[in-house]
């Protein structure tokens, strides 16, 4: 009589290559397959699987990529309009709460996209995007030269 191992049965090679590898902490559709073959293998022949609860958790797993995938898209879209607002405060007069807690006020010079949120360049000290809590214009008049007509800034 020959004993007949199943594959991925304890102290098979199977079992120790599958303990090899990473964990999966999310649950993709590589695994959900898994799971169903699985439970499709060592269903009860007298009582199998509904179809209908079979449709239902391959509805979830759509579902659950599409929730994923725009999840990112989402926070992708965001990080965008955070690096557009801070390029538009360039050249802007912009206040923030100093760390003493009285407001101050400079000129938005530049931005750094290094740090997330993005900061700004005011007056030479670096200020967190969601630190501005006012823009307005700058403050820079233009005047005209009696003598030559031509404007000066």
């Amino acid at each position: 009589m020959t004993i007949v191992t199943p594959v991925g049965a304890p102290g098979t090679a199977a079992t120790a290559a599958s303990s090899a590898a990473a964990p999966s902490k999310s649950l993709d559709s590589e695994v959900f397959l898994e799971l169903l073959v699985t439970q499709l293998r060592n269903q009860d022949p007298s009582s199998p699987m509904d179809t209908n609860e079979m449709m239902a958790q391959t509805t979830q797993l759509a579902m659950m990529e599409s929730l994923t995938t725009l999840q990112g898209l989402t926070e992708e879209s965001f990080g965008l309009q955070m690096r557009s607002a801070a390029a538009s405060l360039v050249g802007q007069q912009v206040s923030y709460l100093g760390a003493d807690g009285v407001t101050v006020t400079g000129l938005a010079e530049s931005i750094s996209f290094a740090t997330s949120p993005p900061s700004v360049n005011v007056g030479g000290k670096p200020v967190a995007l969601d630190a501005i809590s006012g823009v307005a214009p700058s403050t820079t008049t233009t005047s005209t030269d009696a003598a030559s007509g031509a404007a000066t800034v």
